[in-house]
């Protein structure tokens, strides 16, 4: 833009004049014209957040209760009561079961999205950008079209397999998803106006980007939930915990700032939460190996009436082992082994992310709302803000979770091979049965009987 601005009269007029004044208005709003290229005084006023007014919609039977309290503890309650409230409810949809916990992560995403996209089109408003809602909202359908036809492919083959037009649609998924993400592609071309072609790539832009960040670390929460439900309620759980912490611990002793995104973080906040939060990781993770529900692998069954398994032969990460400590820690706790589940040792590692890097989420999204001088994402949640606001950290978590899964943790998943075999051909399903015959034979490891009755 400060490049346009510097060419004066010379090359192609319309390389300047097609740039509206409104382009400009909104491009300085962001910080995007020549005032961003400072630094000094410039600077420190552009990153000084300007919060409109902000909606109290903290229920009046709450305002009533709290009325005589100073504002940082009426605060204090409003959040303490409303994370209680959100926490029982956190559990109750466990206790529903996967397909509960699914709509809810879905359900969250698109009010994530939601608020996301709401900030950009408060930004430019005013520019009457034709398709950008319409186009923002179609390609939020395309991305989870493809992402959830990945999961219905990877986890229920035997619901594949007993449908037809679901044979037809995960043999062909990956050409549908391209096809519709292209045709929104092609609409956003047409919708192209020459006074706002900038304009309008910073929000197609915006779009993809958000898409990235809600979309698709959504779809690897629910990845989580599908190798048990532990990996999906603890690292949840210890975001939540570090989150509780790190605020108690620096209302009452926090004094040292943390870093100046964030001017109410401290670092007594910061070590408290992250202390707390490997202690509660690895107290929980104790708690929840000892049963099946939570252990086992998500896995559709036909037969059941609750349409998924959760009963399995618990793997050796929640099988009791016993483990030799340390000379040096032996001589001070005058124990020499102890008994622990192997999912113990891993939620130390998870912990320790959640508390360490975990708020760097938090952080990138307070540097997001100072860039557009809002104070949260929306007001949904009275005391907490909207609900962006409270899954900043989670979004990051479930990254780490699924990396440390695939590079630790997982290996060949026989149900999963299975699926994908029961929807090969029958032809392709006999060749595979003959190779693995033959390969056990050679092995020896087929019984007498077996090899008899060939």
């Amino acid at each position: 833009m400060t490049e346009l601005r510097k060419r004066g009269g010379g090359g192609d007029p319309d390389s300047t004049e097609n740039i509206s004044d409104k382009e400009t208005d909104g491009e300085d709003r962001l910080g995007l014209g020549a005032e961003g290229e400072g630094d000094g005084e410039g600077d420190s006023k552009a990153d000084t957040p300007d919060v409109p007014p902000s909606v109290d919609n903290t229920p009046q039977c709450l305002n009533k209760a709290l009325g005589g309290l100073s504002s940082r503890w009426k605060n204090w309650w409003i959040r303490g009561i409303l994370s209680l409230t959100m926490i029982s409810g956190f559990f109750l949809i466990i206790y529903l079961g996967p397909i509960m916990l699914i709509v809810v992560v879905m359900s969250v995403q698109i009010k994530c999205f939601q608020e996301i996209i709401h900030i950009g089109y408060r930004v430019y408003h005013s520019y009457e950008l034709p398709w950008f809602r319409t186009l923002s909202w179609y390609f939020l359908i395309c991305v989870n079209y493809f992402f959830y036809g990945e999961t219905v492919a990877d986890y229920f083959g035997a619901l594949v397999q007993r449908e037809e037009p679901l044979q037809f649609l995960v043999r062909y998924h990956r050409f549908i998803s391209f096809a519709l993400y292209l045709a929104g592609f092609c609409m956003f071309v047409l919708s192209l106006v020459k006074k706002h072609y900038r304009l309008q790539f910073y929000m197609f832009a915006w779009t993809h980007v958000t898409l990235l960040i809600v979309v698709t670390q959504s779809h690897l929460v629910i990845q989580n939930m599908f190798e048990g439900m532990i990996w999906f309620i603890v690292p949840i759980s210890i975001v939540i915990c570090n989150d509780i912490m790190a605020y108690l611990f620096g209302f009452f002793f926090g004094r040292t700032p943390l870093i100046k995104l964030s001017p109410k973080k401290t670092w007594e906040g910061f070590i408290g939460g992250f202390f707390s939060t490997v202690v509660f990781g690895f107290i929980f993770a104790y708690l929840l190996s000892q049963y099946q529900y939570f252990v086992c692998p998500v896995e559709y069954s036909s037969e059941s009436l609750r349409s998924f398994s959760l009963e399995c032969e618990p793997s050796e990460l929640f099988v009791m082992q016993e483990y030799t400590l340390p000379l040096m820690v032996q001589n001070i706790l005058r124990w020499r082994t102890v008994n622990l589940y192997p999912f113990q040792i891993h939620s130390i590692f998870l912990s320790s992310f959640a508390s360490l890097i975990g708020p760097f989420g938090g952080f990138f999204a307070s540097g997001f709302k100072r860039a557009f001088k809002i104070k949260d994402f929306a007001d949904t949640i009275p005391g907490h803000g909207g609900i962006m606001d409270r899954f900043d950290c989670q979004y990051l978590m479930a990254t780490f979770t699924h990396v440390y899964i695939a590079s630790f943790i997982r290996g060949p998943n026989p149900s999963k091979v299975l699926q994908q075999l029961l929807v090969l051909q029958p032809e392709q399903q006999l060749s595979i049965f003959n190779t693995l015959r033959s390969h056990l034979r050679e092995r020896g490891m087929l019984p007498p009987a077996v090899l008899e009755a060939q």
